[in-house]
């Protein structure tokens, strides 16, 4: 196998499910490691690469979808993660989101729908690889960000945390759009690829996880602003 294959971690514990899903994304020219379990699963992640991870929100024995995310954002921040399963709430998404998903599709799922989001992910993430070690230095809140690699760090160097491959997107759209009101069509367009119509509540919680990162009050934002109607505004008074 080459060194550019693109390895996906499928962790779907329904047999039936699992195997059209590896069928599909075999043949759309995928390598699929397959985990039943969510050990299963961190066990893989240990020991080999992945360009994606599918992740099934309910599994059998003690390790969940949501743990598996919260190893995944610990050891691999820029991995893409595709949340999938039947608990499609908005709380459950949320959830999900907030454990640092990238998007979350609910069961029953359009298979051509899930082959789009899988490219469409895999394509973000090849844009945002670094070519070089080149450093790109924004200063917000309390961080120093590097916008090559989303790293962020603090002035005492002590609190580092990473952004993830969308997270690292949408902060960059915002900053070269800074003052400018950028509306939700734009924005699911723009990170995600979606439609402009398409009715979504990850656009939302990505503002909350960029809010909970830089804003000393994320309950009162001062840089990343909701414009009631109209969209987002981003605006750094420190620059």
């Amino acid at each position: 196998m080459s060194d550019d294959t693109i390895r996906i971690l499928l962790v779907e514990d329904e047999q039936h499910i699992a195997q059209g899903l590896i069928f599909n994304l075999q043949q759309e020219g995928y390598q699929v490691i397959h985990a039943v379990t969510g050990e299963e699963a961190l066990h893989s992640l240990d020991k080999e690469s992945f360009s994606l991870a599918i992740l099934d929100r309910m599994l059998p024995g003690k390790i969940d979808g949501l743990e598996i995310c919260r190893h995944i954002r610990h050891t691999d921040p820029q991995l893409p993660v595709l949340m999938l399963t039947a608990m499609n709430r908005e709380q459950d998404r949320v959830a999900g989101l907030g454990e640092g998903a990238d998007d979350y599709l609910g069961k029953p799922f359009s298979l051509d729908e899930l082959l789009l989001r899988v490219a469409g992910m895999l394509r973000r993430q090849a844009w945002y690889r670094p070519a070089t070690q080149r450093q790109n230095s924004y200063h917000l809140g309390q961080y120093d960000v590097d916008l090559t690699t989303g790293q962020l760090t603090d002035a005492e160097g002590l609190n580092q945390q990473t952004l993830t491959e969308l997270e690292l997107k949408m902060l960059r759209l915002f900053i070269d759009n800074e003052g400018d009101i950028l509306s939700r069509a734009f924005l699911l367009k723009s990170v995600w690829g979606m439609a402009p119509d398409t009715e979504t509540r990850t656009l939302d919680n990505f503002i909350v996880r960029l809010r909970k990162y830089f804003e000393q009050r994320p309950s009162h934002p001062r840089y990343f602003l909701t414009v009631r109607g109209r969209g987002y505004r981003f605006t750094n008074h420190q620059q």
